[in-house]
């Protein structure tokens, strides 16, 4: 007779009933979270109300899903579990380009944007030149590179947030690299913002005695034929909230400084209004040959 479920046998039991899976990734994954949730459980000695609580948490988190919000990711974000699964399969080596969290507010179809055409539209906050290139690890250019990027605006909304306030599309664009792996684009200074806290991660956050606020930044994602996608920020340095980023995803190398130009000149050959601020990131991209 199969053994049965007990306290003591409670993990054996359970993963058993994975014997026979045919995916042996599945298998190792299930049995894997088997014993650590079953470890979990009898650690904390959870209570009955507790489990009943946590499954209720999960799904009204579930219900507040949308096309324009995703609260498991906002849940996996706080728990620094999205970070952790971008750290590890991302590694640097010190070379390439760290990555960090791709966040709730991305859309699939970013607007398709001509080398240094302006992302902002309207006029609100300080006006900003972005710059950089791709390369690969040796340096050199790399052909057909997109980059495709969103930021919150000067008061800390994505064009998402606030539908019919903000211009469509706006803050997002997707643009190509010339031959030099070069790109350039205007948009402004974005502003910190808190992570909706409305539903149930504010919730968590609440009860834990965490804010929701994550500093100043811009989103990128940069891709190219034959090279392994790369999904990071360029962070404002100086902004509130860098060493405390409600979802972690503050790494050293990617904070900069954003200077101000004081340049009747180059602010006309930018086509931005004088002074502005000026950024430059250049981005190293890993070969897919290496994965």
């Amino acid at each position: 007779m199969a053994e049965l479920f007990s306290e003591a046998r409670s993990v054996d039991v359970v993963a058993a009933s994975f014997a026979a899976t045919p995916d042996l990734r599945l298998r190792r994954i299930m049995v894997s979270l088997v014993e650590h949730l079953h470890g979990f459980i009898k650690d904390v000695q959870l209570t009955e109300a507790e489990w009943t609580n946590a499954i209720r948490f999960l799904t009204e988190t579930g219900q507040l899903c949308s096309a324009t919000r995703q609260e498991f990711i906002l849940l996996s974000d706080v728990l620094g579990a999205s970070m952790l699964v971008e750290t590890l399969n991302n590694r640097s080596d010190g070379v390439l380009t760290e990555s960090t969290v791709e966040g709730p507010f991305h859309v699939v179809d970013s607007p398709v944007r001509a080398l240094g055409a302006t992302i902002a539209g309207d006029t609100k906050g300080d006006p900003c030149l972005v710059t950089g290139t791709v390369t690969d690890p040796d340096g050199r250019p790399v052909p057909g590179a997109t980059v495709d990027v969103w930021q919150a605006n000067a008061e800390g909304f994505y064009d998402i947030q606030q539908p019919g306030l903000d211009p469509e599309q706006n803050l997002r664009g997707l643009f190509t690299v010339d031959g030099d792996g070069a790109f350039r684009f205007r948009t402004i200074v974005p502003r910190y913002y808190p992570i909706p806290d409305d539903g149930t991660v504010g919730e968590l956050l609440a009860a834990t005695a965490r804010h929701p606020n994550r500093p100043a930044h811009i989103h990128f994602e940069i891709a190219a034929p034959g090279m392994r996608t790369v999904t990071t920020h360029l962070f404002v340095a100086g902004t509130p909230y860098l060493d405390s980023d409600a979802v972690f995803g503050v790494k050293d190398s990617l904070v900069r400084e954003f200077p101000t130009v004081d340049d009747p000149g180059r602010a006309a050959e930018a086509g931005l209004p004088n002074p502005f601020r000026t950024v430059n990131f250049d981005v190293v991209l890993q070969p897919s040959t290496k994965d």
